[in-house]
């Protein structure tokens, strides 16, 4: 099989591809731009967008590499599912070759993390037909089913098991890594120790967009990090991908969700503050009818007052037609929130730091950047930066209410 290398945000000219495999990358992976190489039949210039990862279509594999170094992806995932212990994650500097292959050691990092205590257990309501009573018996059933008589009991009771949600999605992603074509052979092992130790957990097919919700507590909360990097995993990879008569599997990570969600978890650490004081998306309304709905990136809030509110870009947006959308968007939510200013912070390379003053309306629009290139300590050190400027807005409202007591 062949092997096709493309890099985020770069063209890749005259590549040639059969009519499936064209029709199914544009349909597989949509931000990839597929156009006709002009003069060359059979060829095309490729663009992959903020997607990266893996496509592996008939006789072709795609591997779609971040502008960024992997490690560089691997920390922002990371730091995002456990700020407080990325630093003992010895798998963020080893040099790995693709996002998928550095994936597997973070992901069993986190589960012997999660496994230390044992495996979770909790109850589980079970329905069955048993010889003696054992929990509630199911009147309704048991006439139904059988005409009143006795044994068998239908009966529902609750067990005490390790078939529980969250050991159930960690043994699903680390099989989604097994069916994917793995060089290391630390990784496959690491793989096959986790199977074994989930052999009595249920192996289940879920669906991405259908992923079950944890409720987390102090009982389970250490296994937070592992099931969010499973729920990750789950929905990046996805096999028997059809398009006619082709069929694809796919590892596909969308980089704008994972640079929102480090900057959220970033800023939040930074300013020792709460999910529900910083929550990130939190809705907004532009109109006095609510009709106009707006949920910034980034929000601080005390009480029902908004002291704060930004947006963050990996990639600048274009939108035909419409110069400078990001900054109309940015102007909309400090309108919405009532606020003199807000901050809009991009990827390095995207944007260059300036204030912008809106005389009509008494707005300050202000453009900062974080460099991903960096070293992790220095990208958190900037993090601090940004951090700090944003505690002076937020200050400047707190300030402007306390006035008008």
């Amino acid at each position: 099989m062949e092997t096709l290398t493309l890099i985020e945000y770069r063209m890749s000219p005259a590549i040639p591809l059969t009519a499936k495999q064209r029709d199914a990358l544009r349909l597989l992976a949509p931000s990839v731009t597929v156009v006709p190489t002009r003069g060359a039949d059979g060829l095309y210039d490729l663009t992959p967008g903020s997607t990266i990862g893996a496509l592996n279509l008939p006789e072709l594999a795609v591997e779609i590499r971040p502008k960024i170094d992997v490690d560089r992806v691997l920390f922002l995932l990371s730091y995002a599912l456990d700020p407080r212990a990325w630093r003992s994650s010895p798998f963020l500097f080893e040099s790995r070759d693709t996002l998928l292959e550095a994936l597997v050691p973070a992901f069993i990092h986190q589960v012997r993390k999660a496994f230390r205590r044992g495996l979770l257990q909790g109850y589980r309501s079970e329905e069955a037909a048993l010889a003696g009573v054992r929990g509630r018996v199911r009147f309704d059933d048991q006439l139904r089913r059988r005409f009143g008589i006795a044994p068998p009991v239908e009966v529902t009771y609750d067990e005490f098991t390790e078939d529980v949600e969250p050991n159930r999605m960690i043994r699903a992603a680390g099989d989604r890594l097994e069916r994917m074509k793995l060089r290391s052979a630390d990784s496959r092992a690491s793989l096959r120790w986790l199977r074994s130790a989930l052999e009595r957990v249920t192996l289940r097919d879920y669906h991405p967009a259908q992923l079950p919700e944890i409720a987390w507590n102090r009982l389970n909360e250490h296994y937070g990090p592992a099931v969010d990097l499973a729920r990750l995993i789950l929905q990046a990879i996805s096999f028997d991908l059809h398009h006619g008569d082709v069929t694809a599997s796919a590892f596909l990570i969308d980089m704008n969700a994972v640079f929102e969600s480090f900057v959220v978890t970033a800023l939040r650490e930074a300013l020792r503050l709460s999910p529900q004081i910083f929550p990130g998306r939190r809705q907004l309304c532009l109109d006095r009818g609510r009709a106009v709905r707006l949920e910034p990136d980034l929000s601080w809030w005390q009480g029902p007052t908004c002291l704060f509110v930004g947006d963050v870009k990996y990639k600048r947006v274009n939108a035909t037609g419409i110069k400078h959308p990001d900054l109309y968007q940015l102007l909309a939510y400090t309108i919405a929130a009532d606020l003199p200013s807000g901050l809009l912070l991009y990827a390095a390379g995207e944007g260059e730091p300036v204030t912008h003053e809106v005389v009509e309306v008494g707005k300050r629009l202000e453009v900062l950047t974080l460099d991903l290139s960096e070293a992790p300590d220095e990208i958190l050190r900037q993090v601090e930066s940004v951090a700090g400027r944003i505690l002076q807005m937020a200050a400047s409202r707190a300030d402007r209410e306390l006035s008008c007591l």
